[in-house]
């Protein structure tokens, strides 16, 4: 058994944390304060740019081919500075990746190389609705065909990157007769067609600068050739991928609760209470030694869901495990970190408040704990009854 990373592996987490530390980290109070968009903009090219845009993408699209475990870490390393940039890195990888597993030949060498490239600032992803959040399945946007086109009617919310993304892949449902999940397609429709709007910007939380916008289709007409995928298999397609995003977003908050008690731990070693350190206290020590431990089986979790995917192997138990528990350690991890600074944790004059807003949505986006635990115990339950 080998837990370290190849030299690919440390390269890529190396040149990520280096990003962080000198492009990401000294901005990203501004951006969550001002939600600073073209300095937001301008670091995803750069990312872009380095290859991260596209980690578990083939070359001939333009992408790093360097794999999903590298993805995790990457990811780890740009929240540990930028939730904000970090969220739309993993979408934008999430986008590339269902278009390399579906998409038609044209659909890959079209869409692929300008997301990886940065051409697109990012890409976004079309599935929640106001009826269909944790039960996608129950979506009320619809495709109707009409001759060589489809024309979609119905909203989206909660839309990652949306006033700013290149290309939506969104899902509708294609047969209104169908059972319920049976008869949903897939779609590939670019920003700036007719009939789409991006309507108002959620005030959020956390995570500012990362844009969240509801999608409006008003006799939105593409071609036909804008189905990705088969027709009425779409609803596959989104189960199979949110679970490869779970890994992007364990990910994440792995990254917030490490920054969290890495500023807290250095802290706690220098503020003096009761003529020393309170680091020497045992509170202090037992907040530090537990939220450490957890961050590190999140970590080896996360691992563990990577390394079966890349490896093709069955990983949505995995991957359910490791995000439910990397994000609710982030949130643990935040709420320790915040108690350890006391009335400073709670101002904006230090990033512990900035983490702990932008960790609580992990629990929530790409499905939340509750339903990480049905995938889970489900996933058991089948393998007893086998």
């Amino acid at each position: 058994m080998d837990l370290d990373l190849s030299e690919e592996q440390k390269l890529i987490q190396d040149t990520a944390r280096d990003f962080a530390k000198a492009e990401l980290e000294p901005v990203a109070a501004k951006l969550d304060q001002e939600k600073d968009r073209p300095t937001l903009l301008a670091n995803l090219k750069k990312l872009a740019e380095l290859g991260f845009m596209g980690l578990n993408v083939r070359d001939e699209y333009g992408g790093s081919e360097a794999g999903v475990v590298s993805f995790s870490v990457a990811m780890t390393e740009i929240a540990r500075a930028c939730a904000s940039t970090a969220v739309t890195v993993s979408v934008n990888n999430m986008v590339c990746e269902v278009i390399q597993a579906i998409g038609s030949e044209e659909q890959k060498t079209k869409y692929i190389p300008k997301i990886c490239s940065g051409e697109y600032p990012a890409g976004s992803f079309g599935l929640t609705e106001n009826c269909a959040g944790s039960d996608p399945s129950g979506m009320g946007t619809t495709a109707t065909k009409d001759g060589d086109s489809y024309v979609l009617n119905g909203s989206k919310i909660f839309i990652t990157s949306a006033p700013y993304a290149g290309v939506f892949v969104v899902w509708a449902v294609t047969d209104k007769e169908a059972p319920k999940g049976r008869g949903i397609s897939c779609f590939l429709i670019e920003a700036g067609t007719p009939g789409l709007t991006i309507g108002k910007e959620e005030h959020k939380m956390g995570q500012h600068a990362s844009a969240t916008n509801e999608l409006i289709f008003d006799n939105c007409r593409v071609p036909a050739t804008a189905l990705m995928g088969k027709l009425n298999d779409g609803f596959r397609i989104a189960v199979a991928e949110l679970a490869g995003g779970r890994i992007g977003i364990g990910s994440l908050g792995l990254g917030i609760g490490l920054a969290a008690m890495d500023y807290a731990a250095k802290y706690a070693n220098e503020r003096v209470q009761f003529n020393q350190k309170i680091s020497n206290f045992q509170a202090i020590q037992w907040m530090i030694a537990d939220s450490y431990t957890e961050l590190e089986a999140a970590r080896l979790l996360l691992m563990n869901a990577a390394f079966r995917k890349e490896q093709g192997r069955p990983y949505a138990k995995e991957a359910s495990m490791a995000k439910m528990y990397a994000t609710e350690s982030a949130n643990r991890a935040c709420y320790n970190a915040l108690q350890m600074l006391g009335g400073y944790g709670y101002t904006q004059d230090f990033p512990i408040e900035r983490y702990a807003r932008d960790a609580r949505i992990t629990t929530i986006y790409e499905g939340t704990s509750e339903i990480q635990r049905l995938i889970i115990s489900r996933e058991i339950l089948r393998g007893l009854a086998a």
